[in-house]
């Protein structure tokens, strides 16, 4: 599931989604389809709106995984958190550094998924010992908190919680950037959020217990379909807008849901179908995910997208094929390398452990 969230990402970065919108009719049903790989402008759900939540869940899960093991073999929580806040200070660090990179100077900005996940995985493995119902029942508190806070905290032009840069989480980047993300995202994000990747330590608690995998399936879904309909009433009422830009708890709640669907889905594929495959395509890329997110948005759309690019169209060009259609298949091979160095660092057994 790793491997095919970071195959996703990268085929963003690579301008896969952008040149297929720019050969799609807007209205025609592949049109459609297209939008749904870019982010909702305010108010609604699209796919790609379910990636980060799935980015955030899954490293909840090998979070879990990860401490459970070290346990087995006699490692402390308390040793183990020294490496959780060095991992922790690194991601933070990526995080902050990858705005710099996309802005050519040197910015303080704090609207990465690295920056955001630095934070929760220090939340989630604060109480990673607890029981799971006590980790269920605290992200609802996380979630009753951000509702708590857009709604009842009024500051003087950040008084509408859910009116793009005019509620709570603008104001706090005021406080902690000093301006104000020009798409609506907010730092603060990462009090929401932590919840999925609380789900994610539960799941990943669930995963690895004694229990049958048909029933582990069962839970998977049973919670999947509370939070979906949860997080919808809560929309289609009016009570709080689903906003992935601010991460409403409604958003959090729905996209939550589906990705468990969506993990419910691959683990009955590979656990109790048996059907893994081809699972090694995904899994090559999961191995070394953040060093590969790492690659792919900086290397991979600084240099390696446009040097890509001059060669295949370059040799694409005496076959007439327009413009666009070159720019697909550029982004295409641009994928598909950046796979076969994931393959290849496997292969070797390189991994960076970031």
């Amino acid at each position: 599931m790793r491997g095919l969230i970071m195959i996703l990402l990268a085929a963003e970065s690579c301008r896969l989604y952008s040149t297929l919108n720019g050969i799609t009719a807007e209205h025609s049903w592949a049109g459609m389809i297209v939008q749904q790989f870019f982010h909702h402008p305010w108010h609604g759900l699209r796919f790609w709106d379910l990636v980060q939540p799935a980015f955030m869940l899954m490293a909840g899960s090998a979070l879990y995984i990860s401490w459970h093991r070290k346990a087995e073999k006699g490692i402390s929580w308390e040793s183990n958190f020294k490496h959780i806040l060095v991992r922790s200070f690194r991601l933070f660090l990526f995080g902050t550094a990858l705005h710099c990179v996309y802005a050519g100077k040197l910015v303080w900005e704090l609207w990465n998924v690295l920056t955001q996940l630095s934070v929760t995985t220090i939340i989630a493995y604060l109480i990673i010992r607890k029981s799971g119902a006590w980790q269920i029942v605290f992200s609802v508190f996380l979630l009753i908190l951000t509702e708590l806070l857009y709604r009842f905290v009024q500051i003087p032009g950040f008084d509408r919680p859910f009116t793009e840069h005019h509620n709570f989480g603008a104001y706090m980047d005021t406080v902690l950037m000093g301006k104000i993300n020009a798409d609506g995202w907010v730092a603060i994000n990462f009090i929401p959020t932590a919840a999925h990747t609380i789900w994610g330590v539960v799941a990943g608690k669930l995963l690895v217990s004694p229990l049958a995998n048909k029933q582990k399936m069962t839970y998977l879904i049973g919670a999947g379909i509370i939070a979906l309909i949860t997080g919808y009433a809560m929309d289609f009422s009016g009570f709080t807008p689903i906003i992935k830009r601010i991460s409403t708890s409604s958003f959090v709640l729905v996209s939550g849901g589906w990705v468990l669907l969506i993990m419910a889905l691959l683990f009955w594929i590979n656990d109790i179908k048996k059907q893994s495959k081809y699972a090694w395509i995904f899994t090559v890329v999961g191995m070394n995910a953040i060093f590969i997110y790492l690659f792919f948005e900086t290397v991979g759309m600084q240099w390696f997208n446009g040097t890509t690019a001059i060669f295949v169209k370059g040799f694409l060009g005496f076959t007439g094929l327009s413009h666009q259609v070159m720019s697909v298949m550029s982004a295409l091979v641009t994928l598909f390398m950046e796979w076969y160095l994931c393959f290849w660092l496997f292969k070797k057994k390189i991994f960076f452990k970031l």
